[in-house]
């Protein structure tokens, strides 16, 4: 039996938190740490993240659920159109915000972008200033970015690495736990996140071509899991599809002699293993429809709606 209840009988808090910022600040990092769990997909390249991931963090009374966004950015497509809707429709339905901004940098156009949004919000706003551990003059950075919060009442602040800080970020998130209200819990007990395993492997797939894939090329990548069966001896059987934009770039992806597609794949293998703790043998597919990140009926049949 699914098991959303209180385990001391005391009244239950939960709440939505939209985790929200440019592309590239730390995000997914931020959530996969809040978690001690790999729920969203995380490369040194901007706008990885494409969807509002949610990711379940519960207690005995207490479920915090964080949405990860893609990251705000003026869009050239479709695509990125969609990104920034899965934005807003996030800010419209969370009981609190979290902005994270790279301390190594002063504020650009696009953390101006994020502020306009937020300035204004009657939501509790938490600002983390993330890449601590990397930034030179942080004081001085989170004075600036504090700086577009101008007339904002109150604000807590925060200065993490979410990479290399895990005390922070879990004293951040406790924070966060004592602000819930009074609610059931929106998830069963025990999840980590909204996704079905099928969403969460074909995220890892993308963000291993991401990385591995050139120039604008990763921009025009897609992936999906058509099938998913476990055999007797535990192994799990996957098999997916990388989609791209052109024939040219299907080339590309494959690689000569398929060695880009094996490197893709051997690597995506590798981090289901170490997640699901089974062995597992991925195929891999490369096809083509043209100008997807353009066309609404391609990205609502890749999921993205």
């Amino acid at each position: 039996m699914t098991d959303f209840s209180s385990r001391t009988g005391a009244p239950t808090h939960s709440g939505f938190v939209a985790i929200i910022g440019k592309p590239n600040v730390g995000k997914s990092t931020l959530l996969n740490a809040f978690l001690g769990v790999k729920v969203a997909p995380t490369s040194p390249r901007p706008q990885t993240t494409r969807k509002g991931v949610r990711g379940i963090y519960t207690t005995d009374e207490a479920q915090l659920v964080f949405v990860d966004t893609p990251g705000i950015h003026k869009p050239k497509d479709a695509m990125g159109k969609y990104m920034n809707q899965e934005v807003n429709t996030a800010l419209a339905d969370v009981d609190a915000v979290v902005w994270v901004v790279d301390l190594r940098h002063p504020p650009t156009d696009e953390d101006r972008m994020v502020a306009r949004q937020i300035r204004e919000l009657p939501k509790p706003l938490t600002l983390v200033g993330n890449k601590l551990d990397v930034a030179k003059y942080p004081d001085e950075a989170m004075k600036l970015y504090r700086a577009l919060l101008e007339g904002r009442e109150e604000l807590n602040e925060v200065m993490l690495s979410a990479q290399n800080s895990p005390a922070q970020v879990q004293a951040l998130r406790d924070q966060l736990l004592e602000s819930l209200p009074e609610n059931p819990f929106f998830f069963p007990r025990g999840a980590s996140s909204d996704q079905s395993r099928e969403q969460w492997a074909a995220e890892i797939i993308r963000e291993e071509a991401m990385k591995k894939l050139r120039d604008e090329l990763p921009y025009a990548v897609a992936t999906r899991v058509n099938t998913w069966t476990e055999r007797d001896d535990g192994l799990q059987r996957i098999e997916g599809e990388i989609i791209v934009e052109k024939n040219a770039h299907k080339g590309m992806v494959i690689g000569a002699g398929g060695k880009q597609l094996r490197e893709i794949g051997q690597a995506a293998r590798k981090q289901l293993e170490v997640f699901l703790n089974h062995k597992v043998y991925l195929g891999l597919e490369v096809i083509v429809i043209n100008g997807w990140r353009e066309d609404v009926e391609a990205l609502r049949e890749l999921g993205y709606e």
